[in-house]
């Protein structure tokens, strides 16, 4: 049965709230992974993996912002802390200096594990009827899995 956010039971929001913050945090930490890269990147494929960071990065700005707002419709607390979101993230930041292919390869890695942990979260949303959610989550994961296939064929 189709439930709005309204319908659900406090348990099932608060349980799908928090797979929501998950994906918000790795959103977060790889928003800031492409940024760093975008700054950073050098070599002779400087523009076009300039260019697509920052497309990266743009996106996922939106992206976690539309997964706050959905946390906050199931009416739970969104994770707003910088700190708290590279705790709980599976993406890790990256500090000092890398090359143009370690950079491609984390940041594929890093849209692998956002695609895969909105799926999970979805699934989460669809077992409790959460049809919204479900549709955010598999938006959002289409988007990822999009950028993964962007960063493979730079390293093909």
């Amino acid at each position: 049965m189709t439930q709005t956010a309204a319908s659900l039971s406090s348990e099932a929001r608060a349980t799908i709230a928090d797979a929501l913050n998950q994906a918000v945090a790795e959103t977060a930490v790889t928003t800031m992974l492409a940024q760093n890269f975008h700054w950073n990147v050098t070599g002779m494929a400087f523009g076009p993996l300039h260019d697509l960071f920052q497309k990266i990065y743009e996106d996922h700005f939106i992206g976690q912002d539309d997964l706050a707002e959905r946390i906050r419709a199931l009416d739970a607390h969104a994770q707003g802390t910088l700190a708290g979101m590279v705790q709980r993230s599976k993406v890790s930041e990256h500090a000092g200096e890398a090359t143009d292919q370690q950079m491609i390869k984390m940041l594929m890695d890093a849209q692998q594990t956002l695609a895969a942990t909105l799926a999970e979260a979805g699934a989460l949303a669809s077992e409790h009827g959460d049809t919204l959610t479900e549709d955010l989550c598999i938006a959002r994961g289409t988007e990822h899995e999009k950028f993964a296939w962007f960063l493979r064929a730079h390293l093909a």
